[in-house]
């Protein structure tokens, strides 16, 4: 989801050391519980992740796999904006498309019983079903796929290419549709007549 309007920055905006060092604090005694967090907004901090999953600060990659990981963990998705959320601090920030991409998966089981569990590229791992959901949207010029499967709290992670292609061979149809099953759940892909006509 594209999140290009963005608010004035306040002034005295934390820096990304900064923030990584509250969120290390924060993060000490396990997983950081966002989701009772509700801090007060402090202004944007110049951090984009791309399409592709990579974060940017102020316009270069972010090199630390373990610092892009931490921010993942703190990562909030509020009134269709991302945010950097510690226990006293709200930072809003880019993100292109999906915060997270899914690089790989593996699948148990077999048919109506099988269960898809994917892995991101910031290292969650998420078994699709009815609490993480798969949804493909299309592209209206192009008709492109773009698949996506809920990874946390609102957060979705972008279905890589590769992995898609993969995921098809493990498809079937069901009620006029072409799509996968995972966790008792039935994610339609594509109309079963589409698909013989393409």
């Amino acid at each position: 989801m594209p999140t290009d309007q963005k608010p004035a920055t306040k002034p005295g905006t934390p820096s990304a050391e900064g923030l990584a060092e509250t969120v290390r604090a924060a993060a000490r005694k396990g997983p950081p519980p966002v989701h009772l967090w509700d801090p007060p907004w402090c202004g944007d901090l110049d951090i984009r992740i791309a399409r592709d999953g990579t974060w940017f600060y102020l316009g270069t990659p972010i090199g630390r796999e373990a610092l892009v990981r931490l921010f993942a963990s703190v990562l909030k998705l509020e009134n269709h904006r991302y945010y950097l959320v510690t226990p006293v601090e709200k930072i809003g920030i880019t993100v292109e498309d999906a915060p997270f991409v899914a690089v790989d998966f593996r699948i148990e089981g077999a048919g109506h019983h099988q269960r898809i569990t994917f892995t991101t590229n910031v290292g969650d791992e998420t078994v699709a079903g009815p609490e993480n959901p798969i949804r493909v949207e299309r592209d209206p010029e192009t008709d492109e796929p773009a698949p996506y499967v809920h990874v946390r709290r609102g957060l979705e992670a972008l279905i890589d290419r590769k992995s898609f292609y993969r995921l098809v061979e493990a498809g079937a149809h069901h009620a006029g549709w072409f799509g996968l099953w995972s966790d008792g759940a039935f994610f339609p892909v594509i109309l079963s007549e589409e698909m013989q006509e393409s």
